[in-house]
């Protein structure tokens, strides 16, 4: 075996999804299990180099792992020829800048989304990468959960018939950090840093009904803010400028229709914190982040409402568990996987920048239909 040593730039990985998912979970997962075979003698070896602009909360994360470098200054990094990958977790208002100078100094790039804060500039980016050579890749790691990869086996073996309707719903509540701490950042709500549950949960949504059932072609939102007021890390109040709820309504190719809900201002009566609901005309699912139940025509019991009565019939009872048949990993780390093997052994990776800015398209044109009261049409973008 020959050991080939990648050198990835990752910038914050102070951040809580930064740190666990991508660095913990991911590129340190990967190091331990002795890095990533190719398949072909050759097995890459991760060396991330810490970006952000705390040096001592880097450098608190470097002694912690083992790692041994770290830096403030993004732009010698990028200038630095032993450095491949670029890879960015920053808040999404510097995320623009930086990959285009990641993309400009001919890095390979890896990024989280949305890839930025408007559909101009997620095209420059995705145009710049192909014009520049590079290979990209975007986080879309909600089709690597195990629950939407059963769900994605159910499609594909075509166990729903025609697919009628898609219903999701995700959220939980985010304390507005006066008397508990908040679990989020202050800046997601703060529309001037790109703050917004519609910036940050549309793309997810775009990737996942464009995966699984079709490509969005309407999209029709109403978006809010609920808490209009919060605290931030240092406990000073502060008016929260951005949205903390959506509720869109998704036409499909093929003539499926989404409804999703998303909210940081609701509390939790479900079995996970996401959850989508299929109907086909031959069965129906709900699937999680970890668990896939089905329930199929011949098995669906004929319910009759009946005020009057109480209810005998538990429904949750008949629905049939999915099985794994398969070990799935950290969805995080699987994608790493993929996208490193696109890089370095020319695997065939579809999760580019141009699918970030059709996510970013989607919450562009949500926020939209959200102002105007309309229901707005998702054209096809391309290079």
């Amino acid at each position: 075996m020959t050991r080939k040593t990648v050198r990835i730039a990752m910038n914050g990985v102070t951040g809580r999804m930064g740190y666990r998912q991508h660095l913990v979970r991911s590129i340190l997962a990967l190091r331990e299990q002795g890095g990533l075979d190719l398949g072909d003698g050759t097995v890459l070896w991760p060396e991330p180099v810490l970006l952000g602009r705390r040096e001592h909360a880097l450098r608190e994360i470097a002694e912690r792992h083992g790692l041994d470098r770290v830096s403030t200054d993004v732009d010698a990094v990028l200038a630095d020829p032993s450095v491949d990958i670029y890879f960015d977790a920053q808040v999404t208002s510097a995320r623009e800048e930086a990959l285009t100078k990641a993309i400009a100094a001919g890095k390979h790039v890896y990024t989280e989304k949305p890839t930025a804060t408007g559909l101009d500039g997620a095209l420059a980016l995705a145009r710049l990468a192909h014009d520049k050579g590079v290979k990209h890749g975007v986080v879309q790691d909600k089709i690597f959960l195990p629950g939407l990869r059963k769900l994605k086996r159910l499609v594909d073996g075509g166990f729903f018939g025609r697919i009628l309707s898609v219903r999701g719903e995700f959220g939980y509540w985010v304390f507005e950090g006066d008397w508990q701490p908040a679990q989020r950042p202050s800046w997601n709500y703060r529309a001037e840093d790109g703050g917004g549950i519609v910036l940050d949960m549309f793309p997810h949504w775009d990737y996942v009904l464009h995966e699984l059932f079709g490509r969005v072609t309407s999209v029709q939102a109403l978006a809010a803010t609920h808490i209009p007021q919060r605290w931030d890390e240092n406990g000073k109040p502060y008016d929260a400028t951005a949205d903390d709820a959506a509720y869109g309504v998704f036409e499909l190719e093929g003539g499926a229709v989404a409804q999703i809900n998303s909210s940081w201002a609701v509390r939790v009566h479900r079995d996970e914190l996401v959850e989508f609901q299929v109907d086909g005309t031959e069965g129906s699912a709900v699937a999680g982040l970890r668990g896939c139940r089905v329930q199929h025509r011949g098995a669906t019991p004929k319910p009759v409402w009946n005020p009057d009565v109480p209810a005998t019939e538990v429904f949750r009872d008949q629905w049939q568990e999915v099985p794994d048949n398969a070990e799935f990993d950290n969805g995080f780390k699987a994608q790493w996987e993929l996208f490193l093997k696109h890089v370095y052994a020319d695997a065939p990776y579809h999760w580019d920048l141009l699918a970030g800015a059709r996510g970013v398209q989607l919450a562009e044109l949500g926020l939209k239909s959200s102002a105007e009261g309309r229901r707005i049409d998702v054209p096809e973008i391309s290079l």
